[in-house]
């Protein structure tokens, strides 16, 4: 079962984007900051984030950061999730270590195959 971190400070976002994977056989965690995002992280092992960049405390550009910086985080595969549709929003998060870049609303369906397809590839890598 594949333990993907959902990271939003908004509790209805959360439970929506876990309502779009729910039924394929994912354990969910929530966090609604950036702070507790890596303080969870610290704790567990994940197979992918979901992540929001406008949060409380640590934003999401600084979460990736984190993410990128740390030995046993590096492939972890981040889903950036955000209203910041703006090119240079997209380009900072890609640069800084985002695997991939979805704007708000999005289609479950679209959020599902990026789900699916960030796991399939980061499983490919770790048995190669």
């Amino acid at each position: 079962m594949n333990e993907i971190l959902v990271v939003d400070d908004s509790k209805v976002m959360r439970e929506m984007i876990v309502a779009c994977l729910r039924g394929d056989n994912f354990a969910f965690t929530h966090a609604a900051s950036g702070l507790e995002a890596i303080e969870k992280m610290a704790l567990r092992n994940f197979h992918l984030v979901v992540l929001d960049l406008n949060m409380p405390d640590i934003g999401g550009f600084e979460v990736i950061e984190f993410i990128r910086s740390q030995d046993k985080l590096q492939h972890l595969p981040i889903l950036v999730v955000t209203t910041r549709g703006d090119e240079g929003s997209r380009a900072r998060a890609l640069g800084a270590g985002a695997s991939q870049f979805m704007t708000k609303p999005f289609a479950p369906d679209d959020i599902r195959t990026s789900v699916r397809n960030l796991l399939q590839e980061s499983s490919a890598s770790s048995n190669a």
